[in-house]
Parts: structure tokens; C-alpha cells; sequence
């Protein structure tokens, strides 16, 4: 009696198996999410902060995500390469990258046409303000004495950033107008570059975040003299004066946070906005931030866009003060 509806049944299925299977990955449904590991584009060479963060997190992340995250280094051009591979990217998921603060900044400076806009930003997932640091037998001792020189002869001193547009470069920037100096910046393909320069001697100082030289700072081979947040920092910086401290008011800091191509259906951006606020909860990850001196801001979605949003309207209006161009 149960024949003819069953074999009804049974040919629904298939149709709809048949039906899914002639779909586009993208457009599969979003329960079958991941099927596949996942590319995480880092937009700057290995061994940088950003590198530092994506690899723990991929780490991390399998805890919570069914695949395993494969990291991918995309340096070039202050982040624009890998965020310009992201954003021409299938929307299905499977390549996702970080996103920097760097991202309101490059564009104003003609460095990039990609902006917050061609991509779709999922969680902030960390904060931490830009710092100056030169090299442990350095003559300078305080950011006074380092910005004398700078005064004394216009440009003789170099500071190396992670790239044109980056977060190092208009911290630099927003110094030399601040204190009434100039220096040489010089632009490198990522931070990482830039502190081995440094420690090679071939710069006097760089301008980059805590995290990108928190392992030389620990081994006493680089000195940090100044941080451009609010207050000072902790985990081995807590003699690390800011800038305001020391008369100068200057508040610059960045983020790194997770982004999927535009269009990525819904399901799967809440799926990984879920698989981050439980990834960034994990105390091994968040050992590893605080051994890094990475500092800490996760941020859901809605909360991340309102900061894009209010540091691009910031960095927009300091670029075109100082006209800065790339």
C-alpha cells in the first residue's frame, strides 16, 4: 500500500539532489558550509603582525569550523593585492582574508581603488595603538631626543613603515606635523621587512604596531619609545610612555579584522560571525594576543562597520591635511 507514495518520495529527493548538485558552489545551501578548506588571505608578508594573528586564529578556528583554514601570503601594494584578490573572489565562502586599517587609509592616497565598500567585513578581531621602536643601542633613549634629531636635520633620520598608506606610514606622518619635524619614510613590504632593516641596522627607527615587535622587545634587542593610544599598554611595555604623555597629542591606532566577498549569502556570514565570536573567546588565542602584546577588540559586525566607517571618515581628512599621495 506504501509503494507508490514511497517511490513519489524517493524520486523528490533525487530531483532535488540532482537539483543542488547543478548549482553554482556559492549558491549551495549555506547548512553545507564548509565542504572544503578555506583560503585566508594575508595582505602582507610573513612574519608580521597580521601573519602572526591569521595563523593563530586559523589554528584556533578548528575548535569551532568543520575545516581547516589554509593561510595564504598576498603582500603588496599597503594590503591592496590581497584585498583586490578578495574582492574579485566567487562568493562561496571558501576565500576569505584580513582586513587592516590600512583599508580606510590607502585609498585616499591613490594607492588603491579598493575600499571597505568591495568587500563584506565580518568581525573585528583585535586593536592596538601604532608605536615608534628603534634598536636597543640606539643613541635615542626618549622620543624627545629622537625627535631632536629629526629637527636638527631634516630627513637624516629614516623610519621604515609596512608599506605606502599603512597604518606605520600615517602615524609617522601625523608625528612629523604634530612635532614639527621631518623624516625619511621608507616603505617596505609589510612591517616584518621593516623591523629585520631595523635590527640590521640599515634604519634608525620604524613605526609599526606593539605586536610586530613584541618578540624583539622581550629579547631586549629593540626599544619601543613612544605608543599613539590613549593609555599605555601592558605585558612588558608598561614603562612605554604615549605620546601624550610627553606633551604631544596624538592618538593613532589599528585593527585587523575578517572580511568575505560582497555578496557571500547571509547564511554563511553569520555562520563564520558565530565561528569568530566563539574562535576569539578561546584562551589559548587569547594567550597568544597577549604574549604577542596584540591588543584585544573583538567586535561583531554591526559594531566593525561603524568603526570603518568612522576611521575612514578620520583618515580621509588627515591624508588630505597632510597630502600625503603614494
Amino acid at each position: 500500500m506504501n509503494t507508490i507514495p514511497n517511490r513519489r518520495v524517493f524520486g523528490q529527493r533525487l530531483a532535488a539532489m540532482a537539483a543542488a548538485a547543478s548549482l553554482p558552489a556559492w549558491a549551495q545551501p549555506a547548512g553545507t558550509y564548509p565542504q572544503r578548506p578555506v583560503e585566508l588571505i594575508v595582505p602582507f608578508a610573513a612574519g608580521g603582525g597580521t601573519d602572526v594573528l591569521a595563523r593563530a586564529l586559523a589554528e584556533t578556528m578548528r575548535r569551532h569550523f568543520s575545516q581547516s583554514v589554509i593561510v595564504m601570503n598576498r603582500a603588496g601594494a599597503s594590503g591592496a593585492v590581497g584585498w583586490q584578490e578578495l574582492a574579485a573572489a566567487k562568493p562561496d565562502g571558501y576565500k576569505l582574508a584580513i582586513i587592516t586599517v590600512e583599508m580606510t587609509m590607502i585609498p585616499h592616497m591613490g594607492v588603491t581603488k579598493i575600499t571597505s565598500d568591495d568587500v563584506l567585513p565580518i568581525a573585528r578581531l583585535n586593536a592596538d595603538p601604532a608605536t615608534i621602536a628603534v634598536r636597543a643601542d640606539s643613541p635615542f633613549k626618549t622620543v624627545e631626543e629622537f625627535l631632536a634629531a629629526a629637527k636638527k636635520s631634516a630627513g637624516s633620520v629614516r623610519i621604515g613603515n609596512a608599506g605606502p598608506g599603512s597604518l606605520g606610514h600615517l602615524a609617522a606622518a601625523a608625528l612629523e606635523d604634530k612635532a614639527g619635524v621631518q623624516f625619511s619614510h621608507l616603505p617596505y613590504r609589510g612591517a616584518n621587512p621593516a623591523v629585520l632593516d631595523l635590527l640590521g641596522g640599515h634604519i634608525e627607527a620604524v613605526a609599526v604596531t606593539p605586536v610586530e615587535v613584541a618578540t624583539y622587545v622581550a629579547a631586549g634587542k629593540i626599544r619601543p619609545l613612544a605608543i599613539m593610544g590613549d593609555k599605555r599598554i601592558q605585558a612588558g611595555w608598561e614603562q612605554v610612555p604615549t605620546l601624550k604623555e610627553r606633551g604631544i597629542d596624538l592618538v593613532i591606532g589599528g585593527w585587523r579584522g575578517l572580511a568575505a566577498p560582497k555578496h557571500t549569502p547571509p547564511e554563511i556570514i553569520q555562520q563564520l560571525r558565530t565561528v569568530m565570536a566563539r574562535t576569539l573567546q578561546e584562551p589559548e588565542l587569547r594567550a597568544t594576543m597577549a604574549k604577542q602584546n596584540m591588543g584585544e577588540g573583538y567586535l561583531d559586525q554591526p559594531a566593525f562597520l561603524e568603526v570603518i566607517a568612522r576611521d575612514n571618515a578620520t583618515f580621509k581628512q588627515l591624508v588630505n591635511k597632510l597630502g600625503i599621495k603614494a
